[in-house]
Order: C-alpha cells, then structure tokens, then sequence
C-alpha cells in the first residue's frame, strides 16, 4: 500500500463544494447578505446591493458567478464545467458546475472574481456603508 501523501489528501478534500460550504464562504465576505428573491428555490448573495453569486438550494449542482468578458470566455475554453451564464447575460455571467473539473479552490477563486467586480462597480458611497473603504 502506498502512503498518502499531503497533496493528496488536500486534493481530495477541495475536489467537491457543498452548499454549507458555499454559502459560508460567501457570507464571509464583507458587505454580503443573501435573499430569495427569484422564488425559495434560488439562494442569491450580494454585496451592497448587487448580486455577485447564485445558486439553487435544492439542487446543488451549479452556480452562476459574474465574470469579466474576456475572462468568461478564457474560462469557459479552460474548463468544461464553465458554461455561459445560465438565464444570465452570458457575457458577463458563467456558470460553474460543482462535480466537473473545477475544484473547491479554483471555484473559491471564481467567487473572489465575482465579488470582486461587484465591489469595484459600487459608488464611493455604497462601499462606505458597508465599511469597505
């Protein structure tokens, strides 16, 4: 029997997200909330007042994330678990499959991307309120 090594632990670890795991990640961000309100079925997080994440609470298969143009479509070359945007504007918004090919740690990257184009789109004021400046 081979040993385990390290990596390979760590690997096998961040291969799969769960919801819990999302969701929790997402909430740590500064300035976040989340809400229902596209139906109960449709969990969303914002930061300030725009939407950088969401995902179906039933059915934890997917989430849609904004993404830069040119990083979309890079992306989506990439990865095939990286689709356009699912009911979003595909040329901002992908969709991330949680059991393909991308990992717990590229798809934490990926939600760092999503948030971070939101936070940089908000007025000065907006991100004073929320204590980001």
């Amino acid at each position: 029997m081979l040993p385990l090594l390290f990596s390979d632990l760590f690997r096998d670890c961040s291969a799969i997200m769960n919801i819990e795991t999302f969701r929790a990640y997402c909430l740590a961000k500064p300035g976040t909330s989340e809400s229902l309100p596209f139906g109960g079925d449709t969990l969303v997080f914002k930061v300030g007042s725009r939407m950088f994440a969401l995902t179906d609470i039933e059915n934890f298969e997917s989430v849609n994330l904004k993404c830069n143009p040119a990083e979309a479509i890079a992306l989506r070359d990439q990865y095939q678990a990286i689709t356009p945007g699912y009911h979003m504007n595909k040329k901002h918004w992908n969709t991330v499959f949680i059991n393909g090919d991308v990992n717990s740690q590229i798809l934490k990257e990926l939600i760092d991307l999503s948030y971070f184009l939101i936070i940089n789109s908000l007025t000065k004021r907006e991100r004073l309120s929320i204590q980001l400046i």
